[in-house]
C-alpha cells in the first residue's frame, strides 16, 4: 500500500521550479508537504515519528536527500506556518493533479494522520477540510479514513484506534 503512494508522488509534476532545490510557492512538493506538517501539528501534539514518517515518504517519493530533503522539509514547515489558510496549498493541488490523485492525495494524508497509531478529532476536521477544498467527496474520504485505520489497527493490535 506505502508503495502505491509513493508511487503516485513520484508521478507529481514539479510545477513552476521543475527540478531544482527551489521549491516554489506553485510546486506539488511544496503544496503536500506543507499540508502533512499541517496534519500533524493539528493536535498539538507532534510526534517523532509523524516527523519521520513525512521525512521518508518525501524521500522516497522525490528521490531527496539530505540538504535537497532538508530544503522541502523547512520550505514545507515555514510555508505552513506563514500560510493564513489552506487555500495556497490546496489550489496548487487541485491545478496540478486529477481527480485520481487527489484521491490517492487524501489516501496519503491518511497514512500520515495515522503516523501515531490514532487520529484526533481537530486531524480528522482538517482532513474534512482539506477533501472538500480538492473536491474529494465525503464518501471517498469516510472510505480511505477507515481503510487507514484498518491497517494501523492491523499493524498494532495494541494501539486503538479512533
Amino acid at each position: 500500500m506505502f508503495d502505491r503512494l509513493l508511487t503516485f508522488l513520484k508521478g507529481l509534476p514539479f510545477g513552476e521550479h521543475g527540478g531544482g532545490n527551489g521549491f516554489g510557492r506553485d510546486d506539488p512538493r511544496l503544496a503536500v508537504a506543507a499540508l502533512m506538517f499541517h496534519i500533524i501539528d493539528a493536535d498539538g501534539d507532534r510526534r517523532v515519528e509523524e516527523r519521520e514518517r513525512i521525512a521518508d515518504t518525501l524521500s522516497e517519493a522525490y528521490q531527496l536527500k539530505g540538504g535537497e530533503l532538508n530544503t522541502l522539509l523547512e520550505a514545507a514547515e515555514a510555508a505552513d506556518q506563514e500560510a493564513i489558510d489552506l487555500y495556497s496549498f490546496t489550489s496548487v493541488i487541485k491545478r496540478h493533479l486529477d481527480e485520481q490523485e487527489r484521491i490517492h492525495f487524501i489516501e496519503l494524508m491518511w497514512e500520515i494522520a495515522y503516523a501515531d497509531g490514532k487520529v484526533d478529532e481537530l486531524e480528522d476536521n482538517l482532513m474534512w477540510r482539506v477533501a472538500e477544498l480538492i473536491g474529494v467527496s465525503s464518501r471517498e474520504r469516510l472510505t480511505l479514513k477507515h481503510a487507514a485505520a484498518a491497517r494501523v489497527a492491523a499493524a498494532n493490535p495494541k494501539t486503538g484506534t479512533k
